[in-house]
């Protein structure tokens, strides 16, 4: 097992302070995400015995040896996860991901929508109280909030809501045809005046995408609010937003997103639409055993306090992320909070053991 070197992403929404105090370090400028893994845009690099070398490569370079037989078979010769720390400051785009699918379909017709032909489904685990939006409401219930408002120009998407089509209200905010700008100024002004949370986000999100009709998300989307170890899972179709908080998530190895408000970036309304299921919703991930096990064969995250000692079974490609304390991996490596190994398959079973906090990203196999 090698010790990892992990990228960290800059993105203006995140911290300047989460990712750097749990590694130990003075804070500085904003720090979004930190990623374990083998994702070829940013790989890990193992430390190995001389110069670091790129988990992907030291997959491409051994699949069975670092993967495993039953892994090569199932998922190819690709480590199937990535983790990530997310330190969440200010609200992420409002975002969807594909299916298996309609990932391959898009990859494979040069869509340029579609970084590679895999799903992206994923699952965040609270470290610190996290909030975010995801799935539709009720049409009815959205159509009532978007009416309490009484900004006219609203009308025709309280409508497509009272009739139950929540991607049409979607299409008229995302293909505003008017001055966004004003009509974002109408919303604030309506939502300062009805004192509710939801409205409360909408004034909030204004104020930093003042034109942008998609700040009247919150009233549309479902909220969610984690606790600590609370987990919440996003299958394919699921329209989402992060807010803000603090966790561990892990998804499959992939880079497929399509936007559709909040961000600067490039939106495709119609393929956004094509992708989002109005009925797909998140589903809350309970812990058996400290496993959080979500409905998708990809990836499982295990939350370990191990205590005395805890053995994880089979031989499987793990990382193993220490957030708390100090946690020992094997006989050899003890690591530190914000530290984190590479246990490959050839590895076999692996005893944990320490007063830490610990999380180890798997296939299941």
């Amino acid at each position: 097992m090698d010790l990892l070197t992990n990228p960290i992403k800059d993105y203006a929404w995140g911290s300047r302070t989460a990712i750097a105090a749990l590694m130990g370090r003075p804070a500085g400028g904003p720090e979004a995400e930190m990623w374990l893994g083998a994702h070829p845009a940013s790989p890990s690099l193992l430390s190995g015995n001389g110069s670091p070398v790129s988990l992907a490569d030291a997959v491409a370079a051994d699949p069975e040896g670092t993967l495993g037989r039953p892994v090569v078979e199932r998922f190819g010769e690709r480590l199937p996860y990535l983790l990530k720390v997310i330190a969440v400051d200010q609200p992420l785009s409002l975002q969807v991901h594909p299916d298996s699918e309609q990932a391959a379909d898009g990859f494979a017709r040069g869509d340029a929508n579609y970084a590679d032909p895999w799903h992206k489904p994923e699952m965040i685990c609270a470290i610190t109280p996290f909030r975010g939006l995801a799935g539709f409401r009720p049409a009815d219930q959205a159509a009532m909030l978007v009416g309490r408002l009484q900004v006219e120009a609203l009308t025709p998407v309280a409508d497509a809501l009272r009739d139950g089509d929540v991607l049409a209200a979607l299409r008229l905010l995302l293909e505003w045809p008017g001055s966004r700008r004003e009509l974002v100024e109408a919303v604030v002004w309506a939502a300062s005046s009805v004192h509710q949370p939801d409205y409360a986000l909408v004034a909030k999100l204004a104020r930093r995408y003042p034109e942008d009709p998609a700040v009247l998300a919150p009233l549309l989307m479902r909220r969610h609010e984690l606790a600590p170890g609370d987990a919440l899972y996003l299958g394919a179709g699921v329209l989402h937003c992060y807010l803000d908080g603090f966790g561990v998530e892990i998804m499959a190895c992939s880079d497929n997103v399509m936007r559709a408000g909040l961000t600067g970036k490039h939106i495709d309304v119609d393929e956004l639409l094509r992708v989002t299921r109005p009925e797909a919703q998140p589903l809350a991930v309970e812990p058996a055993g400290g496993v959080y096990a979500p409905p998708c064969p990809d990836f499982l995250l295990r939350r370990v306090t191990p205590g005395a000692s805890h053995v994880l079974e089979g031989a499987l490609p793990r990382i193993v992320l220490c957030t708390e304390g100090a946690v020992r991996v094997g006989a050899e490596v003890k690591l530190q909070a914000g530290e984190s190994v590479f246990v490959p398959a050839s590895d076999g079973p692996v005893e944990l053991s320490g007063d830490g906090v610990a999380f180890c990203a798997e296939p299941q196999i």
